[in-house]
Order: structure tokens, then sequence, then C-alpha cells
């Protein structure tokens, strides 16, 4: 199934198939186009019954820095249902991974930020480079999470340490002690760790893989996960749909001195 694509690489190893983030000069922003290709790729993937497991990587210097918010302020979204379409098609992206019937590994590096970040901690297993950098810094500018896993997989504590301060520069090491990644590896063998992982699960008996996964997922759902992270959506349309002075000067230095400057003004007006 490797066919071309423009914002992800797909290939297959054995009998996993790899999926690579690939906007490599945008450090992988997520955008509609990515989510297009990516989520193609994944169901062929999870329909392929040569395929026993899948990972998402990426190209060049970092996993991703989240959703493109380029491309998102050219949408001048302004109201409430505007942002719940969004916000739904992005936590759907997220959560396919989460939802797949195969096992999902994701091998991270570099940054590893925003949607980057709930996507990555989505799959089943993360083996993370110890360069990676994860964090989500959506408070900096009064933006919302499009997926509110964080509580579900480390604990309400911890998850508000991350969210509610907005770091950007989690460790990778910290990242093991929180729980959200399962392996720490070195010199860029990320990948290679990865696709040994997957290839292992590959291995076994599909039938009790995706049932054991499924098993697992249905428990959380039992306690109440999905429907949490449902209200979550609902909260943050709200919280986007709220016109604040912060967004509209976050917007006006975006639309004419670009990007770079207007996440730097954001940078410096959240320092104390």
């Amino acid at each position: 199934m490797n066919k071309p694509y423009e914002t992800i690489r797909t290939e297959t190893v054995g009998r996993v198939g790899v999926i690579h983030l690939n906007r490599a000069r945008k450090l992988n922003a997520i955008n509609g186009q990515m989510m297009q290709e990516a989520t193609e790729a994944l169901r062929a993937y999870s329909i392929d019954p040569a395929i026993g497991a899948i990972v998402l990587a990426a190209e060049g210097r970092a996993f991703s820095a989240g959703f493109d918010l380029k491309e998102l302020a050219e949408q001048h979204l302004t109201t409430a249902e505007q942002w719940g379409e969004v916000l739904r098609a992005d936590f759907d992206f997220v959560m396919q991974f989460w939802d797949c019937p195969k096992p999902t590994v994701s091998a991270i590096h570099g940054h590893c930020i925003g949607g980057g970040m709930e996507l990555a901690v989505s799959c089943d297993l993360t083996i993370a480079d110890a360069d990676t950098l994860m964090g989500e810094p959506e408070m900096k500018f009064g933006s919302s999470i499009a997926a509110l896993v964080l509580p579900w997989l480390i604990g309400p504590k911890q998850a508000k340490e991350l969210l509610l301060t907005a770091s950007d520069r989690v460790t990778a090491q910290r990242a093991y002690e929180l729980g959200l990644v399962n392996e720490v590896t070195h010199g860029g063998t990320h990948l290679q760790r990865a696709l040994e992982v997957a290839q292992a699960m590959a291995g076994y008996s599909a039938m009790s893989v995706q049932m054991t996964k499924k098993a697992i997922n249905r428990s959380l759902d039992i306690a109440g996960m999905r429907q949490a992270l449902l209200a979550a959506i609902d909260t943050a349309t709200l919280i986007e749909a709220n016109v604040r002075p912060e967004n509209v000067e976050f917007e006006r230095i975006r639309s004419t001195e670009g990007m770079q400057a207007a996440l730097a003004w954001r940078d410096a007006k959240a320092k104390p």
C-alpha cells in the first residue's frame, strides 16, 4: 500500500505498516491534507491482513509541532458551530490511533508538542529518543486541548502540571517517569526500537492481540473516558469561540509580521 503522498510517507517493514509524517520544513505541523492522508493510510493498514501492527514516525528534526496554526488562522473561525466542527475533526484524527483495532506504536524525536503530543501518546506504545521535548503550550495563548487524554494516562495531578503550566520542554526522561513514554532510546534509534516492538506484536496471534487491546480500551470507556473526552470537546469549543484580546493581537501580529513573530509575542507574554 506504499502509494505516493504529499504530507506523509508510508512503507511496509515485515508485517508492520509505517506512517511517516512528512512536512519536515513545517516541523510536521498537522494540516488538513496530512489528516486526510494519514487517515487513509491508517485505514488501509487496519484492514490489510498482512499487517499486524502500525508504527507512526516522522521525517526531519521534529516529530510534530502540533496542529497547523497558520492554516487554522486562515479559516477565520468565529462561531461555536465552526469551532466545534474543527475540534471534533482534530479529536477524531488523534483518537483513531487509540481506536485502531491493531496495535499502534509512535516513534518520536525532537519537538513533540500540542496536537503532536496528543497524537503520539494516543498510540498504544510510545518510544522516544532522548532528544525529545514534549508538552502542550495551549494555555500560553488562551487556547484549548483537542484530545484531553492526559488525565487518563498519567492522572489529574500530573496532567494539571503539564497543561496548566503550558510547559513545552518536558524531556523524554521526564515523560517516561510520568508514564507518557514507554521507553527512551539514544542516538536516533527510536524508530528502530519501535519497529522491533511492533514486529514482536505483529508476530503473535492477531485475534489475541487485538481483542486484548480492545478489552483494555473498553475498561477505560466503562470508567467514563470517552464521555469525559467528548465533554472536554464542548469545553474546548467554548474556549475557542470566546473572542479574547490576546487572540485578536496574536492574529494581528500573525497576519502582519508572520507566524514566528506571533509565537515569539505569545511566549514573551507568558513570561512572568
